[in-house]
């Protein structure tokens, strides 16, 4: 009897406790789209629409598709790896063998070789450049379905081999596909005839800004200051060929455009983060010139067009708004904000717009685009630059019936998806999931 009255006051006791009775909910186990709501409430640049994201919600992809920013995204784990891989190298997924082509359809044998990489094994074996492709691995290339079969068996095999007409003769080049890191600086010159006394100019094309490419120590930068240190007493005119170019990363093209300027602002960017405690602040980094570089004497001039954005926007702003380097062509794109790249909870990629960029004036450009000194009616083609650069510099170009005119190659090439570019940032993704971890209610 006095154990029964015992264990009735322990159960009453019990049930008086308010904890037993309602117990303590816990913190859900963190989840990636809690970790993508947390980071985009703090690092997301346009605020006023974070209170349209559902904190509770379960697709991150939802949760990204409500923000009106398109280069804002999400990528899932089973693909970020690839992905970061594409943003920050030049690498060509699955390897290749190192060459670009024209695709000519008006040809019986359409494709033409436009672009040799030199450290690939095209480049190693001496596959000449403008070579007409005759046949790869023993299938001719001719007609319309020329470029699907190419593009299949470099997609499908590992062994390469082409039979290639050059210069009247035709030799077969065997190669093994690897991987390859592309270029994305080259250098032509074009209006050259010695005979005529046409000295030429030298066209240097900037197609992408990338961390690491064929100089996979110091990627598009590097590149671009090999060939002007070994032409630092080169006489002609250098245009800095920027059509197209969709941006890429900052570190690049602000040290690119450093390249020729000898002081001053070279660009300004105000960007939203968060501090070690995780609250959101605003800060501002500068971004200026030091001297001594190869690029601050000789006669240089800047090619763009309405496909140059974000990250070459940059690099044209910080380039003709502190040096007397002209800008010629049409119309930049206007993309005057950048993101930056975090690897997610569960191991995703978020792409994130946190900062837009200002010229060394202080001028946004955002939606509004860089308008070039000199433009060039209709499309912007390189003999737009040449007259400019007769005019400027004197220099000697053959007449409109001597070809001036637009080149005769009309042309398909596997480049740069402007996916790839935008004006891009990385962070230490540890800091942010520890720091999300810790300060989680």
């Amino acid at each position: 009897m006095k154990t029964r009255i015992m264990f009735a006051v322990l159960l009453l006791s019990l049930l008086g406790c308010s904890d037993f009775i309602h117990p303590v909910k816990s913190t859900p186990d963190p989840t990636e789209y809690s970790f993508n709501y947390w980071l985009l409430q703090r690092q997301y640049l346009y605020e006023d629409e974070l209170v349209n994201l559902d904190e509770d919600g379960d697709s991150v992809q939802t949760l990204y598709n409500t923000l009106s920013d398109r280069f804002t995204n999400y990528t899932p784990p089973s693909k970020s790896e690839i992905v970061g891989q594409q943003i920050r190298t030049s690498i060509i997924i699955g390897g290749d063998i190192g060459l670009r082509y024209y695709n000519l359809t008006d040809r019986e044998h359409p494709i033409y070789i436009s672009r040799v990489y030199p450290k690939a094994p095209a480049g190693r074996a001496n596959v000449p450049r403008y070579g007409n492709i005759l046949s790869v691995n023993d299938y001719d290339l001719v007609g319309s379905n020329a470029k699907a079969v190419y593009d299949s068996i470099l997609s499908t095999n590992k062994n390469i081999n082409l039979r290639i007409a050059y210069r009247g003769d035709t030799t077969e080049y065997k190669l093994e596909k690897e991987i390859v890191y592309a270029p994305t600086v080259f250098v032509d010159t074009l209006f050259e005839d010695s005979a005529k006394g046409y000295p030429g100019i030298v066209f240097v094309s900037i197609e992408i800004f990338k961390d690491t490419t064929e100089d996979k120590k110091h990627g598009s930068y590097g590149e671009l200051k090999a060939y002007l240190d070994s032409t630092i007493s080169d006489n002609h005119v250098h245009v800095l060929d920027l059509r197209s170019n969709p941006g890429g990363s900052v570190k690049q093209c602000v040290n690119m455009a450093d390249l020729f300027v000898k002081e001053g602002t070279l660009s300004t960017n105000n960007w939203r983060s968060m501090d070690a405690n995780g609250d959101s602040r605003k800060s501002t980094t500068t971004f200026r010139a030091k001297a001594g570089d190869p690029g601050e004497q000789g006669k240089f001039m800047i090619l763009a067009n309405g496909g140059s954005a974000s990250c070459a926007e940059i690099f044209i702003a910080a380039v003709i708004e502190t040096t007397d380097i002209p800008f010629v062509g049409s119309k930049t794109y206007g993309k005057g904000i950048g993101q930056t790249n975090f690897k997610t909870y569960a191991g995703g990629l978020a792409t994130i717009t946190d900062r837009e960029f200002l010229t060394p004036k202080g001028n946004n450009y955002h939606l509004q685009g860089i308008f070039p000194k000199y433009e060039c009616s209709g499309t912007v083609y390189e003999n737009c630059a040449a007259q400019v650069a007769n005019k400027l510099y004197g220099v000697k170009i053959p007449t409109q019936d001597e070809s001036l005119a637009k080149r005769a190659f009309e042309f398909t090439e596997n480049k740069f998806s402007s996916l790839e570019g935008g004006a891009l940032e990385w962070e230490n993704s540890d800091f942010y999931i520890k720091t999300f971890e810790k300060t989680r209610p």
